[in-house]
């Protein structure tokens, strides 16, 4: 495993005890760690600095925001900053990647969209998760902003090129239970329902665009809102993807990402009733 590669890495935190020990752990090859909380209960931020984190606290606007403020305000010392969150892990293949990723990157790269293996339990959701997804993760200091999209965020001003980190790393998004992965995702369909319908309509380039990030956001103000939407994703995750390989876990999955568009397809009809046309704020 390479050691001391020349990226910081800044951790986004609130109550993330249960996780972050791990995430930490699989950093051994990062000597400038950094760990953004807002405002945690538990020992999260005693955990950061235990291993070996600079630890700054901001209040939770948006993960977008979020992130800006955590460039802005992290004492960066290397040229590259990859964001983690606290219940995703790099792996030896993962770093091994990126130093590759890093030494042939030339002066016009300004990032890179990474993706991840996301595991309930022991079982990867290669299928029923539709693999590769790609997030814009990793970059050169003072070289990209992020925007928030629905509850996430993606790329915004960004000074060059964007390129592929093809090894994922792990997310564990189900590592605090079903209930409370329930609780936030009713949270989120109101911010994806606010995007979608004030997002306004695709752009057509968007649509065919080669890169999953733009591509993803302009097929969902597509088509999130049409009637079946949930059931035809649950039968293209499940039935066509082969998510049914995946044993119970991949059943699961597929019926909680059925649940989560129908709570969305929810919001968006509430709103409508409520406010008539929204635009985003």
């Amino acid at each position: 495993m390479p050691h001391a590669l020349p990226v910081s890495t800044i951790i986004l935190t609130k109550d993330a005890a249960r996780d972050l020990p791990a995430c930490v752990a699989s950093l051994s090859w990062c000597d400038d760690l950094h760990v953004v909380d807002s405002g945690s209960s538990d020992d999260t931020v005693g955990i950061a600095i235990n291993g070996g984190a600079h630890v700054l606290s901001n209040p939770f606007v948006s993960f977008g925001q979020q992130r800006n403020w955590a460039i802005d305000h992290c004492n960066i010392v290397h040229p590259w900053i990859l964001f983690l969150d606290a219940d995703e892990r790099s792996t030896p293949e993962f770093a091994k990647a990126l130093k590759v990723a890093l030494d042939q990157a030339g002066v016009g790269v300004a990032g890179f969209y990474c993706c991840w293996k996301t595991m309930l339990g022991n079982r990867w959701l290669r299928r029923s998760d539709n693999f590769p997804k790609w997030q814009f993760r990793l970059f050169r200091k003072g070289r990209a902003r992020f925007i928030d999209v629905g509850h996430g965020q993606k790329e915004g001003e960004v000074s060059g090129s964007i390129d592929y980190l093809r090894e994922p790393y792990l997310h564990d998004a189900f590592s605090m239970g079903w209930p409370l992965w329930e609780e936030k995702h009713r949270k989120y369909a109101r911010l994806e329902a606010l995007e979608r319908i004030g997002g306004g309509s695709p752009a057509l380039g968007d649509l065919f665009s080669r890169h999953g990030s733009k591509r993803n956001v302009a097929i969902k103000r597509l088509v999130g809102n049409l009637p079946g939407w949930p059931q035809f994703r649950f039968f293209y995750s499940y039935g066509i993807k082969g998510g049914w390989l995946e044993g119970k876990e991949g059943l699961e999955y597929c019926c909680r990402m059925m649940w989560y568009e129908s709570w969305i397809q929810s919001e968006i009809k509430e709103l409508a009733r409520s406010s008539g046309p929204l635009s985003l704020p």
